[in-house]
Formats: structure tokens, sequence, C-alpha cells
């Protein structure tokens, strides 16, 4: 049994998920060892959230609230939690992009956020964060809740070209991620266009960048260096920002050509046959 302390409740989110479940287990009158056993993990891992060294996953608050009849309150409670675990410098990102309605962005280098699989976001995550990964991939892979809303944000998103040809983890990760990109053919409110490299010169060469669109709020720019991020309602800036999003666009090959471009590259260069820059095993 993971050894008692007190908790700070306010100290942080995720001390506040421990406090409260724990006050919510000891009110069931079951142990942590009992409480393990019925969401189906080990009392220690109950300790452990308990205790504010281990972050709670979605599914086990999910699983929480069905034993302890809680009502969603600890499902509601983690987005709060798995929020706290992305960079303090881009929380409050995070929070406009879940209140937008309508979200552009261009990407020069990686797969937009939202549009990431599990095992690509990991594989890029433990690059600079070994420690945190588990952590950190749970609340990207939160942040894509919002398209699974009933009325979700629309999203445009042009990928540079490089982003299909880069490994990011092995073949089978960019496999896997470029077939999640076709999946978003389906949805209507999803548009993938490709930048091809036979443009040449481009209004985006300065770096990725996110235009975000509100119900009642002015549009915002957001653009991020590596240890922070930069948001901006400077109408001047948001009207030359839209213009070149515009362009690029335009530029970009149409969303069922993108859509041709990523499935060949899926099949060509991370299919089950060696690609052309690897070496064929005898």
């Amino acid at each position: 049994m993971t050894h008692i302390r007190d908790l700070d409740p306010s100290a942080s989110p995720l001390d506040y998920y421990g406090a409260e479940l724990r006050r919510l287990r000891e009110a069931a009158d079951l142990n942590q060892k009992q409480l393990g056993s019925i969401i189906y993990c080990t009392g220690s891992l109950v300790g452990q959230i308990e205790t504010a060294r281990k972050v709670p996953t979605r599914e086990f608050s999910e699983r929480v609230d069905a034993a302890l009849g809680t009502e969603g309150a600890m499902s509601r409670l983690v987005g709060l939690v798995l929020r706290g675990q992305l960079p303090s410098w881009f929380q409050p990102y995070a929070e406009l992009e879940a209140r937008a309605t309508y979200i552009s962005t261009y990407q020069a280098q990686v797969v937009y956020g939202l549009l990431q699989t599990e095992s690509y976001a990991r594989a890029l995550l433990e690059v600079d964060h070994p420690e945190r990964v588990v952590e950190m991939v749970a609340a990207r892979l939160d942040r894509q809740r919002i398209l699974a809303r009933k009325t979700p944000p629309v999203l445009w998103v042009v990928l540079d070209e490089s982003v299909l040809l880069r490994g990011v983890g092995d073949r089978k990760v960019m496999r896997d991620q470029l077939g999640h990109l076709l999946d978003f053919v389906k949805r209507p409110w999803v548009q993938i266009q490709v930048l091809p490299f036979s443009v040449g010169q481009h209004t985006g060469m300065m770096g990725s960048f996110n235009l975000l669109r509100f119900e009642d709020d002015p549009d915002l720019l957001y653009v991020e260096s590596y240890d922070s991020g930069h948001v901006t309602a400077n109408s001047t800036v948001i009207r030359e920002r839209s213009l070149g999003y515009a362009r690029l666009q335009a530029a970009a090959l149409s969303p069922e050509d993108s859509a041709a471009l990523i499935a060949r590259v899926m099949e060509e260069r991370y299919g089950d046959r060696p690609g052309p820059d690897e070496d064929c095993v005898a």
C-alpha cells in the first residue's frame, strides 16, 4: 500500500484529483486494493494517483466514476489534470484551441497535434521528454477530444510535403499516421492539403502558424518557438497572415489530390515493401 501523505488540494489540479480520489474512496469504505480490483488496476496505482505521484488517464477516471457512482466528476476533473501536463507556455493556447470554431494551420515540419496518432506523438515527445512522455502523450491525445464533439471546430490543415517524408518513429508509426490522415477525408469539417516541393518559395517559409476564429471574440494568430508561444489579435498581423494562408491554400494540392499523394507516400515509402532509400534483405 502506498504510504499516505497529506496533499494540498490547492497546489495543482493533480493534487486536487488525488485528494478527491482518496476522499471518494474512503467515503465508499474501500481501501486502495479493493478499489483497484473493481476498476481492473493495482492498489499501488490507486495509491500513486492519490498521492499525486502518477497522472491518471481518462479511462481510469471513467472507471472510478462508474465504480463510485460519482456522476462523471472524476472524468471532468481529469481534463484539467491532463491539461496541466502540457508545457506551461502552451496551456493558454490549448484553452483557446478548445474554444475556437475555426482552426487554420500551416505545419512545416510535423503533423498538427490534433491529428497525431498516439505512437507518432510518443516518438516526437520522447526525444526531449523521455521521463514525462506518458503524461505528455495523454495530454496531447486529450486535446483531440474537441474533434469528437457533436459540433466540432472546422479544421483546415496545410502540411508541407516534408511532413510526409520525414520519418518519425519507425515505418509502422509513419504508415499508421498517414493512414490516420486519410481517415479524416470522410469528415467534412476537416480538410487537409499538402503543399508540394514543386511550389518553391512560399509565404509560409518563416515557419508554422495557426489562425483561430471564434464565435464572438476576435481572430487570433499563434506562433511558437522552442520554449514559448505567442498569441496576437493585432488586426494588421491577422490580415497579413490570413492572406498568406489563403495563398498557401491556393498553392497547395486540392484535398483530393493531397489524399492521393498521402496514400502514395504511405504505400511507396512506408508500405510493407522496403522503400527506395532502404536496403533489401535477400
